[in-house]
């Protein structure tokens, strides 16, 4: 295959990881997903997987604050959608509806299946 059917994926989230093993990059925090987001600046991500709590105080809000700067200076990162799959409902809604507001297209996934924890 060529490659085009190669799609990019994000995942934030300090302690769960894909369970199909999927390809995709990996922060464990806020500070690794800003850094991730900068590497894939001018690049199409297919999909970008947010958790809200990343331990300790940690949350994912500086990564969502990047986002929306892209937004606001009207360069928002390209991506297909978000998949905001935190088990913290008041977290989850807050982060959908900040990235709506911004044009990014959000599916709320708590609960999904395709992310678990492994014993890494």
């Amino acid at each position: 295959m060529d490659g085009s059917k190669l799609r990019r994926i994000v995942l934030v989230d300090d302690l769960r990881s894909f369970v199909d093993g999927r390809d995709a990059a990996v922060a464990r925090s806020s500070a690794a997903g800003v850094a991730l987001l900068e590497r894939h600046r001018d690049e199409r991500l297919d999909e970008l997987w947010l958790d809200h709590d990343l331990g300790e105080a940690d949350t994912i809000w500086p990564v969502v604050e990047v986002l929306e700067r892209a937004a606001f200076e009207g360069r928002p990162f390209d991506i297909g959608v978000v998949h905001v799959h935190s088990a913290n409902p008041a977290g989850a809604g807050k982060m959908a509806q900040a990235l709506q507001r911004w044009g990014y297209r959000v599916r709320i996934a708590s609960g999904s299946a395709a992310v678990g924890y492994l014993n890494e």
